[in-house]
C-alpha cells in the first residue's frame, strides 16, 4: 500500500495545516494544528504522531516541520485531487461539487489508477480550480 493511500483525510488535513503555516524559521506549534484543524490539542497530536512514524513531519521542542517525504506527499495528493476533479469537472460538476466529490475518492486511488485517469482525461494542466496539477515524475521521484 502506497504512503498517501495509508493516510486518513484528517491526517492529510493536518499535513497540509503544517506545511501552509511553517516558516522557514519556525515549526508549527500544536495548539495552531488543532486550531487549524477544529480539534482538540489532543486529537491534533494523535495526527502528528502518525505523520510522524510515516516519516512526513518531524516534532521537536513543541513544533512541528514537514519532511522532505511530507512535501512529496502532499503533492502526490495534490495530482491525485486534481486530477480527480478533472475528471469530475469534464462530467460537468462545477467546481466546488468537482472538489467534494474529488475528496471522496482521492486518497482510495492508486499511482497507477491516478495515471490511467490522467491519461484518459488528456493529461490535464489544471483543475477546475485553476491550480495547476503536479506532474507525475514530480509528484513520485522523491519518495
Amino acid at each position: 500500500m502506497e504512503t498517501l493511500q495509508k493516510l486518513t483525510r484528517r491526517q492529510v488535513d493536518a499535513l497540509q495545516a503544517v506545511a501552509a503555516h511553517e516558516t522557514a524559521s519556525r515549526g508549527v506549534p500544536l495548539g495552531e494544528v488543532a486550531e487549524v484543524l477544529e480539534v482538540s490539542a489532543p486529537s491534533a497530536l494523535e495526527h502528528l504522531g502518525a505523520l510522524e512514524l510515516h516519516g512526513l513531519v518531524s516534532r521537536y521542542r513543541g513544533k512541528t516541520r514537514t519532511t522532505s517525504k511530507g512535501l512529496a506527499t502532499l503533492e502526490e495528493y495534490q495530482r491525485h485531487h486534481r486530477v480527480a476533479e478533472a475528471m469530475f469537472g469534464r462530467m460537468g460538476l462545477a467546481p466546488e461539487e468537482s472538489c467534494t466529490a474529488a475528496r471522496e475518492v482521492d486518497l482510495a486511488l492508486t499511482h497507477r489508477t491516478v495515471e490511467q485517469l490522467c491519461e484518459a482525461e488528456g493529461h490535464p494542466e489544471v483543475c477546475p480550480h485553476g491550480e495547476t496539477i503536479p506532474h507525475e515524475h514530480r509528484a513520485r521521484g522523491r519518495r
